[in-house]
């Protein structure tokens, strides 16, 4: 177990499920973890019991909606202010919706949350990342990027009729061509980015995609899903092993190197899809 001591690293959608057992696992290697969530309450009480287990380091907290845009620009400032250092940056928050909703910035919910908020907090937390190198970024995507196609006349699903596996599907495609152009922009700051399947968990994830029928999914097949702690192992891996220090762009399954289909390896698409955040979320900020 590679120790962690004096690290400092920050996990998004750390109040339960698979970001908490990934906190919990980093405290337990002696890092300095910081929790985020979207409520003090919930991110003050997994902070008490996160220092419970920790192997020496600090465990702080850090609250931000990425609902909105405007939240994590806030909560990544108050970050780089509180923290001189970010040696891992875990982005793990992630939502599932049935119906299309929409962020506080009018974006299509699941690709608010799951790809323009952790997209935002990334290029806002560079420089504190930058300035303690060697770090690492850390993409928690989905296997679900199998099926997706993102469609940029319709990235909001405002025309078509709204699927939210589909949606969720697209999210996580997005997570990992962000990681692919952002890997490329790194190079030579020895700042790392390598995004991850990280097995199919037991996490509420299932009801949000599927309302009632997400409930019987995750009853009938949980004897075959992992547990969070078990799902928190190769996010672990890939922000701790000494073997993988200077490996980027890559993704991960079951702690290992995985290949990647064709249209999630598309320099092009990932050089689009950045463009297309980028615009995205200045127009929020502005």
């Amino acid at each position: 177990m590679t120790d962690l001591s004096g690290k400092t690293c920050l996990v998004t959608g750390a109040t339960r499920g698979l970001g908490r057992a990934m906190a919990e696992a980093l405290a337990r290697r002696g890092a300095n973890v910081i929790v985020h969530g979207r409520e003090s309450a919930a991110v003050g009480a997994v902070c008490k019991a996160t220092l419970r287990l920790a192997r020496g380091g600090q465990i702080t907290g850090a609250v931000g909606d990425f609902g909105s845009l405007k939240a994590v620009s806030r909560m990544a400032e108050e970050v780089a202010a509180r923290n001189p250092r970010l040696d891992v940056l875990v982005n793990n928050a992630g939502a599932g919706a049935r119906e299309r909703r929409t962020t506080a910035d009018g974006y299509e919910w699941l690709f608010g949350v799951n790809h323009l908020a952790p997209f935002l907090l990334t290029k806002l937390l560079l420089p504190v990342l930058t300035k303690s190198a060697p770090a690492r970024i850390v993409n928690v995507a989905s296997d679900a990027y199998r099926r997706a196609v993102l469609d940029y006349d319709d990235l909001q699903w405002e025309r078509r009729t709204y699927r939210g596996l589909q949606a969720y599907a697209d999210s996580k495609l997005a997570n990992i061509l962000f990681t692919l152009e952002l890997s490329q922009r790194l190079t030579g700051t020895r700042v790392t980015a390598n995004s991850l399947h990280p097995g199919i968990v037991a996490t509420n994830i299932f009801t949000g995609l599927g309302g009632a029928g997400g409930k019987w999914f995750m009853w009938l097949l949980r004897p075959l899903l992992l547990s969070p702690a078990a799902g928190a192992r190769t996010a672990v891996h890939v922000a701790s092993a000494p073997e993988l220090a200077s490996v980027s762009g890559r993704f991960f399954e079951r702690s290992r190197e995985a290949t990647l289909l064709p249209h999630a390896r598309d320099a092009a698409a990932a050089r689009r899809l950045w463009d297309v955040s980028e615009a995205l979320v200045a127009r929020a900020r502005a």
